[in-house]
């Protein structure tokens, strides 16, 4: 396609964090968020060198001449316009940094370094230093005799040249990380309202020459690696071996892995970065200068210290209980009754993990099947399973090891599990399994009823106070149906080649999503009204794209909520005229995906794990699920509506890939602000929660009558013509 209408993946992500960014450029947004959106900034930005530009480090090596299938660039393209990029937003980073240190003065905050401090702090520092710092640091001299030592990912070090009389320049390097003493420290011990306080490495820096007081210093800075953190782990995996101590280890060898980044605080020779250069095998348009700190973590401590002023955060907002449960009530009787949908952060997650406590009491459930990507350190998800094993329940749990950056914490809470009883599996041989599903079974008189929930983002009760997801709960047998077709083949360790309701990837998802929009060009070719409505957080997905562009040309008005990558430039003539794209990025991470497909009463809504990704769509176990209820398809539309017409935090994607910030409109429409009250929307919570109540009370008492107390013993095992019902039941529908 001749047409300019693809953009480079990774040049797609890099404007991204620019929006991040220009977030924290912002004055109209609060002075603690502007410096938590700069420490994302930096953050993402690290994550994207340890594996986005990992993994081009690697093809470039391994076979140069493979391009990328949008825009042809090679690796080595690739990693020189990235670079490009990445040098021009430092500067921006750079002059965002200094206005958010201006804006900190006015709260009597201030970082300093030696060149902002009188002789009398000085000397208080020396004397910090010598006591405090000085014993605990470990100062390195590289020599003939002394190799260059191990130099850890992201940590800091403080670097000089050093002379000796009548000897080579050689390098010292002091590691400046230390969980012993504060990485801010205080300047001065007056007790007026200025809060004045250097870098624990800028001390170190400064005082360096008293580390090698041998060595005349020829030249020092900060210097920070960050290391490749790519890693095939189905590629190396050995069959032989235990999965979960293999994906242990291999967390250590990520640590190790090759650096493809250098950053500086100040300038060096450049023999003496050569010599770097040499030793990291790295090119020298991979140093990065930089005029702010390496690392901006240290915001989150001023935030603290700060928490008391609510004028410089965003105005907290309270977490409802969802209207489509009333309280007191049982909630799987009022799932059984009529589907629910749960809208995070507006909606608090508790009801989700009221409802797993509830059936990990309940005599009458028999199994509690669920999909582990993420989840929270302290999961009060994780203790309701283990309850539910302990109750004897037959609990199933898949553990995604390959959880990236969370696969430490995934492993331990594998163990836990284990050891409660819970049958936990780690995957599927060759994929991620991302989805975010959860099954049910209760035999009531005899029969089996149903309790599926499919989300769109993870069970974590942490992220899901600042992640927008969905959360939809149905008794629908056809969905959990296709639900136990998916448990099964994980436990065989296979994918699902076929269902009849979900969308479930690698197999059913992309050519399923294909087929609708088929069906809207067929509409738009008749002279229908068609229309594809799409929230996402990444688009990469080629076969989708050039779908998604056929739909266009055939006259099917497509709008698209993209937070992240977006490989498919819209408003080129001829070819994406009747696409429109819009990234929100704002105080809530954009996490919700939702397809829509047709127009009028004949909308298909489905919401999903899955990004429209070749590594969602085709190398993972991803589930979506169709939005069959009438109120909950309109309250989904009703919410997309208000995203597609944002003015506030939303940013329109040009026919030249660039972002501009979208304009125009009388009313201010800020998408993440409405869903916290919802008022527009409070006509059909009102009409689902009225109607649903009087068989909610019903379905709730009946089910009370039915349920006693638990047996004492809670490592009971259900009865045997249960558990032979059961496994009847999964024969035949394998």
């Amino acid at each position: 396609m001749d047409a300019p209408v693809f953009m480079n993946r990774e040049l797609s992500w890099l404007k991204f964090n620019k929006r991040v960014l220009e977030e924290a450029e912002r004055t109209d947004v609060p002075l603690c968020e502007r410096m938590n959106f700069l420490s994302i900034y930096q953050s993402n930005l690290d994550e994207f060198f340890m594996v986005r530009v990992g993994t081009l480090t690697d093809q470039r090596e391994l076979n140069p001449s493979m391009t990328d299938n949008k825009t042809n660039m090679t690796a080595e393209e690739q990693i020189r316009a990235i670079l490009k990029e990445v040098q021009i937003l430092n500067t921006q980073k750079e002059a965002v940094y200094a206005d958010v240190l201006d804006e900190l003065k006015e709260q009597h905050v201030r970082i300093v370094d030696f060149k902002k401090i009188d002789e009398e702090e000085s000397k208080r520092l020396k004397q910090y230093f010598d006591v405090e710092i000085a014993p605990l640091l470990s100062p390195m001299i590289v020599g003939a005799r002394q190799p260059f030592p191990f130099m850890k990912n992201k940590e800091i070090y403080a670097a000089a040249v050093l002379e000796k009389s009548q000897g080579k320049d050689q390098i010292g390097l002091i590691p400046c990380s230390s969980d012993v003493f504060p990485r801010l420290i205080p300047v001065s011990n007056s007790q007026s309202d200025e809060h004045l306080y250097i870098l624990s490495e800028e001390l170190i820096l400064h005082f360096l020459p008293s580390v090698f007081d041998d060595y005349k210093v020829l030249g020092k800075s900060l210097i920070r690696v960050t290391r490749n953190a790519d890693i095939d782990s189905d590629a190396l995996y050995d069959e032989d071996l235990d999965y979960r101590e293999f994906m242990a280890d291999l967390m250590k060898k990520r640590r190790r892995l090759q650096p493809i980044r250098l950053e500086l605080s100040r300038e060096l020779d450049e023999k003496v970065i050569r010599a770097f250069c040499n030793e990291f095998q790295i090119e020298e348009d991979s140093v990065f200068r930089n005029n702010t700190p390496l690392d901006l973590s240290f915001f989150g401590e001023i935030r603290d210290l700060l928490r008391q002023k609510s004028d410089l955060f965003y105005t907290k907002k309270p977490v409802r209980k969802s209207e489509q449960f009333l309280p007191g009530m049982k909630i799987l009787p009022q799932i059984k009754d009529k589907d629910k949908l749960l809208a995070y952060p507006f909606d608090s997650m508790k009801t989700f993990i009221s409802m797993l406590e509830e059936a990990a009491n309940d005599p009458q459930v028999i199994s509690i099947k669920i999909t582990l990507y993420r989840v929270a350190k302290q999961s009060k998800i994780i203790e309701a399973l283990i309850d539910a094993a302990q109750n004897g329940k037959d609990v199933f749990a898949l553990c995604e090891l390959k959880a990236r950056f969370d696969e430490e914490n995934n492993i331990a809470m594998s163990r836990r599990l284990e050891e409660a009883g819970v049958t936990v599996v780690y995957g599927v041989t060759g994929y991620k399994v991302h989805s975010k599903l959860c099954l049910i079974t209760k035999i009531v008189d005899g029969q089996p009823e149903y309790y599926t929930q499919i989300g769109t983002g993870n069970y974590n009760e942490n992220t899901a106070r600042f992640y927008t997801d969905f959360c939809l709960m149905t008794s629908n047998r056809a969905i959990a149906q296709d639900a136990i077709q998916v448990f099964q083949a994980i436990a065989m360790d296979e994918t699902v080649h076929e269902t009849k309701s979900l969308l479930v990837a690698p197999n059913c998802l992309q050519n399923k999503v294909i087929a609708m929009i088929d069906d809207e060009i067929t509409k738009a070719s008749a002279g229908q009204n068609a229309y594809i409505g799409i929230k996402i957080n990444s688009l990469t997905d080629k076969k989708i794209i050039d779908e998604l562009i056929r739909a266009s040309q055939a006259g099917v008005k497509i709008d698209m909520v993209v937070r992240g990558i977006c490989c498919l430039i819209p408003g080129v003539a001829g070819y994406t005229d009747n696409i429109r794209v819009i990234s929100i990025v704002g105080r809530l991470l954009e996490h919700s995906r939702i397809y829509i497909f047709g127009a009028g009463e004949e909308k298909k809504v489905y919401i999903s794990s899955a990004d429209f990704m070749t590594r969602n769509t085709l190398r993972r176990v991803e589930v979506g699920a169709p939005v069959l209820d009438s109120d909950l398809k309109k309250q989904i539309l009703w919410m997309f509506d208000k995203m597609i017409h944002d003015n506030c935090q939303a940013k329109k994607l040009g026919s030249d890939g660039n972002y501009s910030k979208v304009s125009g409109g009388d009313k201010k429409i800020n998408s993440q602000e409405i869903f916290y009250t919802m008022p527009d929307f409070a006509p059909v919570q009102a009409m689902s929660k009225q109607s649903a109540a009087p068989a909610n009370r019903e379905a709730a008492a009946a089910s009370d009558k039915r349920i006693t107390n638990l047996n004492s013993n809670r490592r009971r095992k259900p009865a045997n013509p249960v558990a032979d019902f059961f496994e009847n039941l999964f024969k035949r529908n394998r």
